[in-house]
């Protein structure tokens, strides 16, 4: 039998399904992005946790560095010394520990025999960073990746024994 196109019981269909389709794939696609950029900034966001988790182990190795080079090594009397450790082969940071003092150490107290006690005081400031140079690093800082931190610690030096 034959129906003519006017007839009842036909229906053309007339893309409605085709839109439909690419409105699915549309919305699809921006989810599977939004996925993609999740998926990254997390990666970027935990490899800077390492990084500056290693960062604060340099600085903390600085800080005992720089205790060690004041109290017994060659910055004995610590007035503004610097230096400029370079750890990149085994944790990826420079450490820049600096050490600033009194120069004549002052009287406090006395010791068992009578004798005043000559106390200094120092200052050391570790920065580790994953810089190309130095630390602080101006130029990486602007960069993505770059980490920093910064301790600092103060020290007497009156129970030391030469």
């Amino acid at each position: 039998m034959f129906l003519a196109p006017g007839a009842a019981g036909l229906h053309r269909q007339s893309g409605f399904g085709v839109i439909m389709i690419v409105v699915i794939l549309v919305m699809l696609a921006s989810l599977a992005a939004s996925m993609v950029r999740m998926s990254w900034g997390t990666a970027i966001t935990s490899a800077n946790d390492i990084q500056a988790a290693r960062a604060r182990q340099a600085a903390k190795a600085g800080v005992e560095w720089g205790l060690y080079m004041s109290l017994r090594g060659a910055w004995a009397n610590c007035t503004s010394s610097t230096q400029t450790l370079d750890l990149r082969s085994t944790s990826g940071m420079l450490v820049t520990v600096t050490c600033s003092g009194n120069a004549t150490p002052y009287v406090e107290g006395g010791d068992s025999g009578g004798a005043p006690r000559q106390v200094r005081i120092y200052a050391i400031e570790a920065v580790a960073c994953n810089g190309a140079t130095a630390c602080p690093d101006d130029d990486a800082a602007t960069g993505l990746g770059y980490v920093e931190r910064r301790i600092r610690t103060s020290v007497t030096d009156v129970d030391v024994q030469p």
